[in-house]
């Protein structure tokens, strides 16, 4: 699977080649267009039934191969961020819009768990190999984070962060309102070596 981007960073489009019997798992309702003989079906997920408005739907490419166009339901930018199996990711859960067989997603990934106190949290862990497609509310800033170095990141903001950056989650104002799951009224500490992804717009 190959992933190239165009219209970016405002009204980005990712089009996702695939080889001979490849699949790719999208976002329901974001496919624009496709090579003639890709076929798609709609999933279901958690209660929700197959063919359910927010449904993923999974693309897959006839014999000779071919082509899907994804575009984010919003204005903003596409990031095809590559894992390469050794490192997981931490990604925000708006975030997700596509991502082949070679990826998958970690449900109760412990050291989410411990960060959000064992409740569901605005994130979600990614590990596997090869392009995950991310959506962004803008265009994509990488905060490269020396050894000792510290950065807080609000959570509205925050795009992805690989397992490598030691991660803190606080409160802002103790007594304001807060939220695990959706980040409102909270901030990430992250210390370094490594990189941390944002977009420059926040999140819906």
């Amino acid at each position: 699977m190959q992933v190239h981007t165009r219209h970016t960073p405002v009204f980005g489009v990712a089009r996702v080649s695939l080889a001979s019997g490849e699949a790719v798992q999208a976002v329901g309702d974001t496919m624009i267009a496709s090579s003639f003989g890709i076929t798609e079906v709609q999933q279901s997920r958690g209660g929700m039934r197959a063919g359910g408005k927010g449904a993923p739907s999974v693309f897959t490419a006839p014999a000779e191969g071919g082509w899907v166009d994804l575009a984010p339901p919003g204005a903003g930018d596409v990031y095809p961020l590559e894992l390469d199996g050794r490192t997981g990711w931490n990604v925000a859960k708006l975030a997700f819009l596509a991502r082949p067989s070679t990826v998958r997603v970690d449900p109760g990934w412990q050291p989410l768990q411990a960060l959000f106190g064992g409740d569901n949290g605005f994130l979600e862990h990614y590990s596997g190999t090869g392009p995950l497609v991310l959506a962004c509310a803008g265009p994509v800033d990488a905060f490269n984070i020396e050894a000792g170095e510290l950065i807080t990141v609000r959570p509205g903001f925050l795009l992805a962060y690989p397992d490598t950056v030691q991660c803190r989650l606080r409160a802002m104002d103790p007594s304001g309102p807060q939220s695990i799951r959706t980040g409102e009224g909270l901030a990430l500490d992250f210390a370094g070596p490594g990189t941390v992804l944002v977009q420059a717009r926040k999140s819906r």
